[in-house]
């Protein structure tokens, strides 16, 4: 039998360790939480995934991003981007900032070769290699979705909602996550979950788990576009 304080997930020493708690029934909810998933992004509610959705036999990571690979060939281009962007609802300024920025900011990282392309292409079989800090950890290195650090964002923060954020729950997770001297990973993940907040936002201004788990396997993007098309 294990002691008990091997099992602790609070330090009594390290208060902070008890303002941010931890799931401690979360293996009774989800069968092995501690194993990252390649194919889906699984929770509770959700224990195979997003319901009815082909992996395509793609990580994560890669159906994240994959929406933005409008005529599906494995490579996203600056104007893939726009037009991702603009099919979720975003702005015209907005699409082309993020048009260019997101492909001249990653896709260098993930080119098969040393010389750079002036296209700016970002290449989806290494979307892994653009892995940035200061961020949740939900994705691991390679691209799989990690149950246990996705539950870990409402068991830390979200205090109002069990199962939703707030701006100011979202804000003390973006500064909680911040890495030392990580400038460019808190620039990226502040722009990411700012801009999810602001496009799947209730009324109230609560930010639900399934638009975030949502956004992890890229499923909140086809529900934004549909819903964008219906108006």
């Amino acid at each position: 039998m294990a002691s008990d304080f091997s099992l602790a997930t609070y330090a009594p020493r390290a208060p902070i360790t008890g303002e941010r708690n931890l799931n401690l029934d979360l293996q009774e909810q989800i069968p092995k939480p501690y194993l990252a998933r390649a194919l889906v992004a699984v929770d509770q509610s959700h224990p195979n995934g997003t319901e009815g959705r082909d992996h395509h036999n793609l990580s994560v990571l890669q159906q994240h991003v994959a929406f933005f690979d409008r005529n599906k060939d494995g490579i996203i281009y600056p104007w893939e981007t726009y037009q991702g962007f603009r099919a979720i609802g975003c702005g015209v300024f907005l699409s082309l900032s993020a048009g260019f920025l997101i492909n001249f900011l990653l896709g260098y990282s993930t080119q098969p070769g040393w010389i750079p392309s002036p296209l700016l292409p970002i290449y989806i079989k290494n979307i892994h290699k653009c892995k940035h800090g200061s961020d949740s950890e939900t994705y691991d290195t390679e691209g799989r979705f990690d149950p246990s650090k996705f539950d870990a964002i409402f068991s830390k923060y979200a205090n109002t909602y069990s199962d939703a954020l707030t701006g100011d729950e979202l804000h003390a997770m973006l500064r909680a996550n911040r890495n030392l001297t990580d400038f460019i990973g808190r620039v990226i993940a502040s722009a990411e979950w700012r801009l999810l907040y602001s496009l799947a936002k209730d009324e109230r201004g609560v930010l639900h788990r399934e638009a975030i788990r949502g956004l992890f396997d890229g499923s909140l993007f086809e529900l934004l576009a549909e819903k964008r098309k219906r108006e």
